[in-house]
């Protein structure tokens, strides 16, 4: 169903309220029908990564079909009783009707038949026998000849069929023994479509989370499923979709971000040559931290990857602002002032800068952080761990660091008792050679 232009909806609506406004309408007018919302590219997407048409996906491997369908539909109504999880669906595997002639051969050995000879006739009968092919220009097509459809309509027509008898004199006419004389012709219930991956049986389960995180969504449903449905010997179920590449990434992440503060510091110990000054200099990020967590709380999302590279944006800013802080302490110490004097001094000269760098940052995003357009799913946690985290870490840092180089810093008395504060207002060429140092 194409959309409108987004400009053409009613004021206020959301893509995530016309999704919630439709399931609740569909459901309720087409009682037993599973719906499921999504786009072109999304579907695409989707598939390639779990196999299956859904946002997330349940994989049941096991060998019995039957045992898999009767798993899947258990599966099913414990997630549906999971607070958060919308749509969930079966993808059926019986319920196709299958024609199957089983040969008796006994019977069949009687008559001088083989096994062989029988499924030709049924082939050629039923669905045909290419005796040739048939050329118009550079196109071919094949010339198949079967039974009328009156002699294969159905399974008594079917059981008709005749079969010719192996003849032991050219010259005699030909006998025929119909096909239902030869074995059992019925029609039963089996696979419409079998699904596989590495070569092993399995039954999907798709499903939607809309309202709450995937991450708690899924661990409650495993804990109901873990719970209330045994999984024979043999079966296994597998998590994949959206939540399999969370899952994914999340391990990505407890790399990423222990290598990225690990690498930080390094380059903080190579500017400073000292582990004091390079753990004042990062002292910031958890600061920055917490006003991303308090972005995310105040726009009511979940933590997702977004959220995550935001997080790693932040430690680079945040221990941006203690170099500043922290190298314009050192060298105030290094000219002879005193260690109060340098930490005052450094606040002042470097207060400017820091909030200007937060507060770049922090504007530039606000109106991903406040978009609610379609696709802004994806930019908003970003946008919103960076604004947060920009206005609370730099207020933070200039209160924090200069603190803490007071505490661990070695006390240096000032030369002067005069020389103890800095001058109330530096002269503008003095800010300028400040800045341009720094």
């Amino acid at each position: 169903m194409p959309l409108k232009p987004f400009e053409e909806w009613p004021k206020g609506l959301t893509k995530a309220e016309l999704v919630a406004r439709l399931s609740e309408r569909l459901s309720r007018e087409f009682a037993g029908v599973d719906f499921n919302f999504s786009q072109y590219i999304q579907d695409n997407i989707e598939e390639a990564v779990s196999g299956v048409k859904g946002e997330n996906s349940v994989k049941i491997f096991g060998r019995d079909l039957a045992e898999l369908e009767r798993i899947s539909k258990s599966v099913k109504s414990e997630i549906a009783n999971v607070p958060g999880v919308t749509d969930p669906g079966v993808f059926n595997l019986l319920g196709q009707p299958n024609l199957v002639v089983r040969i008796d051969r006994a019977k069949a050995a009687r008559y001088g038949f083989s096994v062989g000879d029988i499924n030709s006739v049924v082939q050629a009968a039923i669905g045909g026998q290419e005796i040739s092919r048939i050329y118009e220009g550079e196109m071919n097509f094949a010339l198949t000849v079967r039974l009328a459809p009156e002699y294969r309509l159905n399974a008594d027509a079917i059981r008709s069929i005749p079969v010719a008898l192996p003849a032991s004199d050219p010259r005699a006419p030909p006998a025929y023994i119909a096909l239902g004389e030869l074995g059992d012709v019925r029609l039963e219930t089996g696979a419409a479509y079998i699904y596989r991956e590495n070569s092993q049986r399995f039954v999907p389960l798709k499903y939607s989370v809309r309202g709450r995180d995937l991450g708690s969504t899924v661990a409650e449903a495993q804990d109901r499923i873990g719970h209330k449905v045994p999984m024979p010997a043999g079966y296994r179920i597998e998590w994949a979709g959206e939540f399999g590449a969370l899952v994914e990434a999340q391990k990505r992440l407890a790399l990423i971000v222990p290598l990225s503060l690990l690498l930080i510091f390094m380059l903080l110990y190579s500017l400073f040559n000292s582990v004091r000054d390079s753990l004042l200099a990062v002292s910031g990020i958890p600061f920055a931290v917490a006003g991303g967590i308090l972005g995310l709380t105040v726009a009511g999302l979940n933590f997702s990857i977004s959220a995550a590279i935001g997080f790693i944006s932040l430690f680079g800013v945040s221990a941006m602002d203690g170099i500043l802080l922290v190298s314009y302490i050192r060298r105030g110490i290094d000219e002879g002032m005193g260690s109060d004097e340098a930490i005052i001094r450094a606040g002042q000269t470097r207060m400017r800068q820091i909030f200007m760098t937060g507060l770049s940052a922090c504007i530039g995003l606000v109106p991903a952080a406040i978009s609610t357009g379609i696709g802004s799913q994806v930019q908003q946690p970003l946008a919103c761990v960076i604004v947060g985290g920009m206005l609370l870490s730099p207020i933070c840092s200039l209160l924090v660091i200069p603190t803490l180089a007071r505490i661990f810093m070695p006390y240096i008395p000032g030369t002067s008792p005069g020389h103890e504060t800095p001058p109330a207002s530096p002269s503008v060429e003095g800010h300028q050679a400040q800045t341009v140092a720094g």
